[in-house]
């Protein structure tokens, strides 16, 4: 007798609610599409922009920093359509509730029962966090509407882009890439494609004490004799380079970044971008930018602007370098937490990772940026302190509420708005929270 196991059951019942999402969407002949800025969230708008095209249904999609009242009334002001929210509204089911005519695609841990047709991997048992992102929520959604198991590179792109171990309900959707060529897996370094001074001059991953430093780079190179393209690079160079970036790596403390930078690499087959790094650092880039319809277009494969994405991508990574190393020297503190006062900086969130990833992984960082007449808030920690009891979501969806603010996401990655004046007092209440999540799993 052939039994299913947990797993397929629980695939089993995701493909039902990517079902029920699709019937949903099939009945609209024009629907709303809002969706996050980092590279998750544009990997998610990208594929139901093709799967809406794909159908005829007409769309307006718009890229928005986080789910909040002004979106609502974003929404509310200038849509009579139905509005699908991609990677948002689970988390948020105070706001969400308001929308009568909304349909989610998310991943992050929802808060309350929500009325409206809803894909979340939590409803089902899987844990959004670490097994299946938003982008290949989309992706499940968009195999139901039509032939669209082509878009599955686009969706490993934003399982890699929030930083997804490709495991669980991720791997299905890596198996079915490489069965349909539209993912080829090689081994080697997981970064961009380029020169190696270039890789190392602009890239955040890896983060290195030589990071965005021309002339110790140019040295480093030389001294090694691994010039030239890392794609075109013979074995025993990449190897040599490899095992430069571990040593350099290992003295940094970051054992775990090492794990997660050199492994099974991913090449686009359908894309055109086909370094899946690129594309990644391409999408981020273009959301915190305000380039979103670049993004979309790349994820829509228009060929024409693939050069002006990677220059813009290069360029948001030159100015996230120089934002780095003046954060290094300003970061803060407590007794649970680290946290960093930021002014209008670009891409707090990958400050926030890029610092936990690569310097101080042993408590939450959390990063306020102020911006107009707002804080911005982005949390990040690692998986090793979620183990021990850390909710970054629940942290900072509390502290935020008792602040007049709003928070939620990720139990790894979270990310708050605040009213302008409350920032110590905010960062106060989540050392508290995080004090007490740490040592309820420790005492």
């Amino acid at each position: 007798k052939v039994t299913m196991t947990d797993r397929d059951e629980s695939l089993a019942e995701l493909e039902a609610l990517s079902r029920q999402v699709a019937s949903a969407i099939a009945e609209h002949d024009a629907v709303r599409l809002i969706s996050h800025n980092d590279a998750d969230g544009l990997s998610a708008a990208g594929i139901m922009c093709n799967a809406l095209y794909r159908r005829r249904i007409l769309f307006h999609a718009t890229i928005v920093s986080q789910f909040e009242q002004s979106t609502v009334e974003l929404i509310e002001k200038t849509s009579r359509e139905a509005v699908i929210l991609c990677d948002m509204g689970s988390g948020q089911v105070e706001l969400t509730s308001k929308l009568k005519n909304a349909i989610i695609i998310d991943h992050h841990k929802p808060t309350g029962k929500l009325e409206q047709v809803h894909f979340n991997p939590h409803l089902v048992g899987i844990d959004g966090s670490s097994q299946l992102c938003a982008a290949c929520g989309a992706y499940m959604v968009a195999k139901e509407m039509g032939d669209n198991t082509d878009l599955a590179g686009i969706a490993l792109a934003g399982a890699i882009g929030d930083k997804q171990p490709m495991k669980g309900a991720n791997k299905f959707i890596l198996d079915e890439a490489v069965e349909k060529k539209a993912v080829t897996i090689r081994k080697g370094l997981r970064i961009g494609s380029g020169t190696v001074q270039e890789l190392l001059e602009y890239g955040t991953d890896p983060y290195l004490d030589i990071t965005g430093d021309k002339d110790k780079i140019k040295a480093l190179v030389e001294a090694l004799g691994i010039e030239g393209r890392l794609e075109e690079m013979p074995e025993d160079k990449l190897i040599k380079l490899i095992s430069v970036i571990t040593l350099k790596l290992a003295k940094q403390g970051s054992l775990s970044a090492i794990d997660s930078l050199i492994g099974d690499t991913y090449t686009l087959n359908n894309e055109v971008i086909h370094n899946v790094y690129d594309f990644v650092n391409i999408l981020n880039a273009c959301g915190k930018v305000e380039k979103a319809g670049l993004g979309i277009a790349v994820c829509m494969r228009d060929a024409s602007v693939a050069e002006e994405a990677l220059s813009t991508a290069r360029e948001y990574q030159r100015t996230l370098i120089g934002i780095l190393k003046n954060a290094e020297a300003q970061i803060k503190s407590k007794q649970n937490i680290r946290y960093l006062m930021l002014d209008d900086a670009k891409g707090a969130g990958i400050v926030a990772g890029t610092m936990t990833r690569y310097l101080y992984s042993d408590k939450p960082l959390v990063t306020l940026n102020e911006v107009e007449d707002k804080i911005k808030v982005s949390a990040r920690g690692t998986r090793k302190l979620v183990e021990q009891g850390l909710d970054l979501a629940a942290a900072l969806r509390e502290a935020s509420a008792q602040v007049g603010g709003t928070g939620g996401g990720h139990d790894v990655a979270s990310g708050a708005t605040l009213p302008k004046g409350t920032a110590m007092r905010f960062i106060d209440i989540v050392d508290s929270i995080v004090g007490k999540q740490l040592k309820g799993k420790t005492g």
